[in-house]
């Protein structure tokens, strides 16, 4: 597991403030530019971000830097070799996948401190083994028709409603990372 932290400290406790209120984890992304939206977006809302290798691209590239890379000083971001090593880092967290297999509104999910919503590959969504670890499994309702939304759109929505169930938006009054 390789680990960049900004701007948490890598040494605060489990139970420290800082401990952030829930995190999107990236499983095998494949198109820069939705990686580094939602950075920025994890960035702006204080949202932990964990990318599941492998890339389908090398981060930091041309693409990235574009679309959000100056954001990277705001985000705590982690990297994890494979599921497995992301597996083992969050034992006891509740993994939410955001899937169009799914037949539950992500509005009607109770949210909870702690939760790592897991977006899919933008070509492919996940694997099985992928559906079958998670704890929920959350679809965005959709126009008749439709296929899918952007990934990165797709990830804004649905944790901006977990935070908004949990009181959580940044505030820099209330909110130390903010």
């Amino acid at each position: 597991m390789r680990i960049w932290v900004f701007p948490w400290p890598k040494d605060a406790p489990k139970d420290s403030a800082l401990e952030p209120t829930l995190r999107l984890a990236l499983f095998e992304p494949d198109i820069p530019q939705n990686t580094a939206a939602i950075v920025r977006t994890c960035s702006c809302l204080g949202v932990a971000c964990e990318v599941i290798e492998p890339c389908g691209f090398v981060f930091g590239g041309q693409h990235m830097r574009r679309a959000g890379m100056d954001y990277l000083d705001h985000v705590a971001l982690t990297w994890h070799v494979d599921w497995h090593a992301f597996q083992a880092a969050y034992p006891g967290h509740r993994r939410i996948l955001v899937t169009t297999k799914a037949a539950q509104p992500y509005m009607e999910h109770a949210f909870q401190r702690g939760d790592i919503l897991i977006m899919g590959r933008e070509s492919a969504g996940v694997p099985d083994f992928v559906h079958d670890a998670a704890d929920a499994r959350l679809t965005i309702p959709m126009a008749a028709g439709m296929r899918s939304l952007n990934m990165a759109v797709s990830a804004a929505m649905v944790a901006a409603e977990a935070l908004r169930q949990l009181d959580a938006f940044p505030n820099s009054e209330t909110n130390p990372h903010a």
